[in-house]
């Protein structure tokens, strides 16, 4: 074919899957409205990040002005709130069950015996795991608390054995500062979000396309959407379509990667040209895993099915609920070539640590091969696959 009628035979499956595309609900559905609501329904239900002035009862069992400085500096805190004592913990525990408290702090008698007399003073806190965000606070809480009372106590101990120590050294001889790179906050939706948004645009686009492959073996009377919309290269075929996708998922992309971190005031360091730029090999490979899942659906209704197995899978080989490193090499290798996977390893490094283009080369570079590799496959599966099938279908309807 010549450049004009390769060009014109490209045209006319883009205008044609436009116009298919607009008419599906469910595809549109996937295309528009799953990009757009879900991350602000995930963005709405983890703000405000922090939970502060949780109720806690107490349980003094040693009642010494140490265990009672303790309570008062942990109802200082900004994630407690005691709110009383309890005589036992059974006590406590029907505070809890009553949801009058969500964390309970038993402090053991001895406690200041043990603490005076150089040994280890233990305190027990049970916490309601009903929301995690709270029990992150709780422990946070009283983790700097003990690093608090910690830090005091080897001050008095050097004091004791050098006299002339508390003129050489004032305040906490060991100072640990925590600094939560990329989340200022140390939120929770901060922390996942971003990543978050990367697994939505690729799971929008792989049942989208999935929708769409199963479409086109249905009857067209019933779907709307014709089957036979190919040129007469496969290649040209797969991307006309894709560019038809791109034209209507622009704005929800750029709906999903700028204004929803603006909106949730999540981190944005980043420049935003060179974010898009990393987004684009991103988008074709999620494409292209989107063709060669084409191959499993024979009907609409079968990407539900792939969207409940995948979703899990492509949630822990990203790297947010469980680090890549520690994977099995099975797992590993199934990660690397799963978009999502350098997507949200780069985007992280760019929107929320600040991070060049030329800084995340590599995750830049494996986003190429994995778009190559999987438009390769999905290349076979039309070609192979879905194309004869679809010419099948097409005949029979003819026929018809």
């Amino acid at each position: 074919m010549s450049f004009r009628q390769t060009i014109k035979s490209m045209a006319e499956v883009y205008c044609r899957e436009f116009k298919l595309v607009l008419h599906d609900a469910g595809i549109l559905i996937f295309f528009m409205l799953l990009p757009t609501i879900y991350p602000i329904i995930y963005s709405t239900i983890y703000n405000p990040e922090i939970v502060k002035n949780v109720p806690v009862v107490v349980i003094d069992n040693d009642r010494t002005p140490l265990s009672r400085d303790l309570v008062r500096n942990l109802n200082a805190c900004d994630q407690a709130w005691v709110i009383g004592y309890a005589a036992n913990l059974s006590e406590a525990q029907r505070a809890m069950h009553e949801k009058k408290c969500y964390a309970i702090l038993e402090i053991p008698e001895g406690f200041n015996r043990k603490v005076g007399n150089n040994e280890q003073g233990n305190t027990v806190l049970y916490c309601d795991m009903g929301l995690l965000l709270r029990y992150r606070g709780f422990v946070m809480a009283t983790t700097n608390l003990m690093e608090h009372y910690g830090s005091t106590l080897l001050t008095e101990k050097i004091d004791n054995i050098l006299p002339l120590a508390e003129t050489v050294i004032t305040g906490d001889p060991l100072p640990i500062h925590n600094i939560s790179m990329g989340n200022i906050r140390s939120g929770f939706d901060s922390f996942i979000m971003p990543g978050v948004l990367m697994l939505i645009l690729q799971q929008s686009i792989i049942l989208a396309l999935g929708m769409a492959g199963g479409a086109r073996r249905e009857n067209p009377a019933l779907t709307g959407y014709s089957s036979y919309n190919v040129a007469p290269s496969v290649l040209q075929t797969m991307i006309a379509q894709s560019l038809c996708y791109i034209t209507i998922l622009l704005v929800q992309i750029i709906f999903i990667v700028h204004y929803v971190p603006l909106i949730f005031k999540f981190p944005m360091m980043g420049n935003t040209l060179e974010i898009f730029a990393f987004i684009i090999p991103f988008i074709f490979a999620s494409f292209g895993l989107g063709y060669t899942i084409q191959a499993f659906v024979t009907e609409r209704e079968s990407i539900f099915v792939i969207w409940v197995v995948t979703s899990l899978i492509f949630l822990l080989l990203s790297g947010l609920i469980w680090p890549l490193y520690d994977l099995d090499p099975v797992w590993k290798t199934l990660s690397s070539i799963c978009p999502s996977t350098w997507a949200v390893e780069g985007y992280v490094k760019m929107n929320a640590n600040g991070a060049s283009l030329a800084q995340v080369s590599e995750c830049y570079r494996n986003l190429w091969l994995v778009a190559l590799g999987w438009w390769f496959t999905g290349w076979c599966v039309r070609k192979w696959i879905v194309r004869p099938q679809l010419m099948r279908i097409h005949k029979s309807v003819i026929s018809r």
